[in-house]
């Protein structure tokens, strides 16, 4: 009898299920499926239309092949970030239990069916002139169609029309035919109906942020081709073009930091950048030598007894200062990771508001110190034990022309890991296996990260006299850090390309210190920059040079070591030349920090005012003119990019 009882219980709430539950999770499902299957086809008209640049790069089809499968993470959140509102119409049907919800559904998917196939389809039209993704841009052209017309091809223009037409009639026709669903009353058991609306959202978030992972998703996870092209497809066309509006639309007709006249401000800067002598002081026996550089994250000035620093936090970084050139007054750029990367390699400075690396349409437009070197037979490696998603960093370090690119995943699951990766001192043995096969001359950059929190290094701690928990966990691990760069230089003088090599140590940015100095002071961006290598010429070794620079000088600064022409790097100055003009410019979220030898500023653009202002009287109105007339000249370059 009791059994009897079982089976009609589990019929009956078996047959609630089936009535409306099943219902809507299928239909979910068949949506989410639906967008993905259109923007694989989507991608594969796109290599069809341009199978010639296929051809012409010599791709293998095999990168194309792959193409689809890297593009699954970006094409998940945007499928996701779709299904958003119909989940919510589902939500609403099922407690008003109304079928004009349904038409809704329709509606919305038609109306985001159409913008994505416009998206794409002009995608395709724009990519042989400009080369990248659809951008916010593409906005300025919308209102005027006749140029659009008359601007293209004839018979280009129709076939894109034909794309467009084609590719929404198939897809509508496969939505109405397969997907849509017509629900006129939908009962839903109360337990299975809460359990639906609570487990749903949480699989959609993960979706949206690709995973569960302590970074959510970026562009830069579909980059995985040493060819532009394919990277560039595989990215999502409508993930892609909705970032660049939200990065851009608010500037996209003005300059938020237009303090002067264009012409002033851009001859101010002009003279900040000129050079009236080349006097560089020769630092290297070679002008050919590997160049190693040794990306510390976080690290602050305050780490390093030198620079103001208290004693013992990095007891091997002053060993090596006693045969390198130490900058002592040298400034991070901006305060994140990515920014680091455009100023280090591209000399490109930070910008407010928003990254240059988080734009895929702008990063192209920089210079590279990579495809400089490479020009004069380099070749070139780039090495972290996270994930490089992180703020666009990977797509930069592939635009930027790293030849070989190896981050967390890429490496043995055998190596220890923290959370965020790899522990500093794997890689490093594994940075130095590797270039022992790397062609030389070589360009190759390593980029740590256990001085990232939480600071879950392998090492017992030393330090114990911070001022509370989180900076003890720092301090100890750049102890750690510190500990892995001697290893890693004793490792190093064993191989035969070191006698040849010039290492560059400088942090991607600085980090709050047992000094807690407000985040938009000089004090707080001061970072490291040490030269080191057999490569100095001997009388230069223990030498500090006292200049104020920043990391944007340092593409010029070697290329001038070098004697290749960096004038690409408008940006970018040779610290070795005594005759060019001494400061440093940071970024403060929405102003400007000026550092010059006769005091400096900060500027706060949003409550129009100075945060802070250590300048004589009589030389404010210069110093000031220089800094804001700086920002005003590079962010108008950001724009124009």
């Amino acid at each position: 009898m009791l059994t009897v009882k079982l089976i009609l219980l589990v019929n009956f709430a078996t047959n609630f299920y089936n009535i409306g539950m099943t219902k809507i999770i299928f239909s979910l499902v068949k949506q989410f499926l639906f967008w993905m299957a259109l923007f694989a086809v989507s991608r594969l008209i796109f290599f069809i239309y341009y199978s010639g640049i296929i051809s012409l790069e010599n791709i293998d089809f095999n990168d194309v092949l792959m193409s689809f499968w890297y593009a699954l993470p970006l094409d998940i959140s945007t499928a996701c970030y779709i299904i958003v509102i119909p989940f919510l119409i589902l939500f609403m049907q099922s407690l008003f239990k109304k079928q004009w919800f349904s038409y809704i559904n329709l509606v919305y998917s038609v109306i985001v069916l159409l913008v994505y196939i416009l998206i794409t389809t002009s995608e395709i039209g724009i990519y042989e002139e400009w080369k990248t993704k659809l951008h916010y841009k593409a906005i300025n052209y919308i209102s005027h169609p006749a140029e659009i017309y008359n601007s293209s091809d004839t018979t280009v223009f129709f076939i894109l029309v034909a794309i467009l037409i084609s590719q929404f009639t198939l897809f509508f026709w496969i939505y109405k035919r397969f997907v849509y669903e017509s629900f006129k009353k939908i009962t839903i058991r109360w337990i299975n109906g809460f359990i639906f609306f609570i487990t749903v959202p949480i699989l959609i978030f993960i979706g949206i942020r690709g995973g569960i992972s302590e970074i959510p998703i970026t562009q830069s996870v579909s980059y995985f081709s040493k060819h532009n092209f394919v990277n560039l497809a595989s990215v999502n066309t409508g993930y892609s073009f909705l970032i660049s509006t939200i990065e851009n639309y608010q500037f996209k007709d003005s300059n938020p930091y237009a303090f002067y006249e264009p012409e002033k401000a851009k001859q101010r800067v002009q003279d900040l950048h000129s050079v009236e002598i080349d006097t560089t002081i020769n630092i290297l026996k070679t002008d050919r030598p590997n160049i190693v550089v040794l990306i510390l994250e976080s690290w602050s000035a305050d780490l390093i007894a030198s620079l103001g620093g208290k004693e013992g936090i990095t007891p091997q970084f002053a060993k090596l200062e006693s045969k390198g050139i130490l900058f002592t007054d040298f400034y991070a750029s901006g305060n994140r990771s990515e920014q680091a990367m455009s100023a280090i390699f591209g000399g490109f400075p930070a910008t407010p508001i928003t990254a240059i690396t988080h734009n895929l349409e702008k990063i192209t437009r920089l210079p590279s110190l990579t495809k400089v070197l490479k020009e004069n037979g380099y070749s070139s490696s780039y090495y972290f034990g996270g994930e490089l998603m992180y703020g666009g960093i990977k797509s930069y370090v592939n635009v930027a022309g790293f030849e070989k690119i190896k981050e967390g995943k890429d490496f043995s699951d055998d190596l220890p890991r923290g959370k965020l990766g790899i522990h500093d001192e794997f890689i490093f043995n594994e940075h130095i296996s590797d270039l022992n096969d790397q062609p030389e001359p070589f360009l190759s950059a390593v980029f740590t990260l256990s001085t990232h929190s939480p600071y879950d290094q392998p090492m017992e701690d030393v330090i114990s006299w911070g001022p509370d928990k989180n900076q003890n966990g720092y301090l100890n691990s750049a102890y750690y850090t510190d500990k892995c760069l001697d290893e890693y230089f004793e490792m190093a003088k064993k191989q035969s390309w070191y006698d040849n090599t010039l290492f560059v140590i400088v942090a991607d940015h600085s980090h709050n210190t047992y000094n807690n100095w407000p985040v938009f002071t000089k004090e707080y961006r001061k970072i490291p920059l040490l030269l080191y290598g057999n490569v100095i010429n001997d009388e230069y070794l223990g030498t500090k040079i006292n200049r104020i620079s920043s990391q944007t000088d340092i593409p010029t600064t070697l290329l001038e070591q070098l004697n290749i022409n960096s004038d690409d790097f408008f940006w970018s100055r040779n610290i070795f030349n005594p005759t060019i003009s001494e400061f440093a410019y940071f970024e403060t979220g929405d102003g400007v920090g000026w550092v010059s030898p006769n005091g400096y500023f900060v500027f706060n653009n949003t409550i129009q005012d100075f945060q802070i202002k250590e300048i004589e009287p009589q030389l404010v109105d210069s110093i000031v003119t220089d800094g804001k007339s700086y920002l005003q000249e590079l962010f108008q370059q950001f724009m124009d990019y």
